[in-house]
């Protein structure tokens, strides 16, 4: 009688202790939705205004996503009246095989809610504004199309075509393989830009920075590039190569008052004029360089002022970037269009591990 006694009250702090956690998991709601036509590849359209975001393909028939938040209910409520309101909860609809996610809008006031959905592995991915929160994208074979204000953006496994844009955060997109006609393009203002490919890629690289440096661990004659400095948005590039000077140009005819003749100091009058016209010319180089990344910071600015605003809508695109360093070239002998900018941040182009 003392054991069955003693056994009650133990059953009882253990159910208790193990109330919270089942509490916390009830409190992550899951929500599935299909596409209407489930032979063919969808899209997955994503606006979450605070939040971090991850995308996971799979062998799956159906979009799942996770999140503390829950879903807004579409069943009318028992009066037979619709909620028009914003709530904490997010919105998942689909239409014309095209799934959208929509959590906070115009004058949000709510907080931050985390998403980790899973996606048929041919499904297209379009982020399209978020103002703050980490995106990442694992083994999603269909293209992705990310624009957000702020935060990191990894994508791994990656092959498809892929377009990228944050005002702050780093990027990184580890490629799984590079599908013909289907283009790399990566953008941080301030941030720094990371490319894992496959030793055996075939692509045409263009990167630029303004304050970083690009830097590769492919030999030179896998990758063979050549290094610019861009003067502005319509003047001409300085190719930097390694300078070997020009043949003296032949002595004129000597003028009716000779000039005293300027000693030798171990290098002709020529090739100092030569390396005087190339350091003037990488010194106005840099200075419309640093013209422009002001002209770029301020646009920048701008447009993150008008996105706060107008928060419901899309994230707007970032400014053309001019002026930088600018390092293009073939891999392999050229294929696929590989693009990174960036102000601040440095940008790597590396073997896949």
């Amino acid at each position: 009688m003392k054991t069955t006694l003693l056994r009650y009250p133990l059953l009882l702090a253990a159910a208790l202790a193990l109330a919270p956690l089942h509490a916390l998991r009830a409190g992550e709601a899951e929500s599935q939705i299909a596409f209407s036509d489930p032979s063919k590849p969808g899209t997955l359209k994503i606006r979450v205004l605070h939040g971090d975001v991850s995308v996971h393909g799979a062998d799956v028939k159906e979009i799942s996503v996770k999140s503390e938040s829950s879903a807004q209910s579409p069943t009318p409520r028992k009066d037979g009246m619709r909620v028009l309101s914003s709530s904490s909860g997010y919105v998942l609809s689909e239409r014309d095989n095209v799934v959208t996610l929509e959590y906070g809008g115009e004058g949000w006031t709510g907080g931050s809610s985390d998403f980790d959905i899973t996606v048929p592995a041919s499904t297209s991915v379009v982020v399209g504004s978020a103002l703050h929160g980490d995106f990442e994208c694992a083994d999603v074979t269909g293209d992705i199309d990310v624009r957000t204000m702020s935060g990191d953006v990894s994508l791994d496994g990656t092959c498809g075509g892929a377009l990228v844009e944050t005002m702050n955060g780093d990027i990184k997109v580890k490629v799984k393989s590079l599908a013909k006609g289907k283009p790399l393009s990566c953008t941080s203002m301030h941030g720094e830009v990371t490319f894992h490919v496959p030793e055996d890629a075939k692509a045409n690289i263009r990167f630029r920075t303004h304050r970083g440096v690009i830097l590769t661990n492919f030999s030179d004659k896998v990758l063979v590039t050549k290094t610019e400095v861009s003067r502005g948005k319509d003047s001409k590039h300085l190719v930097l190569v390694s300078p070997v000077a020009p043949a003296a140009p032949a002595a004129p005819e000597a003028p009716a008052v000779a000039e005293p003749a300027t000693p030798a100091t171990g290098a002709s009058k020529s090739d100092d004029d030569w390396h005087g016209e190339v350091r003037d010319s990488v010194r106005e180089a840099l200075d419309q360089a640093a013209e422009a990344t002001q002209e770029a910071m301020a646009a920048v600015h701008e447009g993150l002022a008008e996105a706060r605003i107008e928060m419901s809508g899309s994230v707007p695109p970032l400014p053309p970037m001019t002026g930088g360093k600018v390092v293009s070239g073939t891999l392999n002998g050229g294929g696929v269009e590989i693009q990174a900018a960036t102000l601040t941040g440095d940008i790597a182009l590396k073997k896949s591990d």
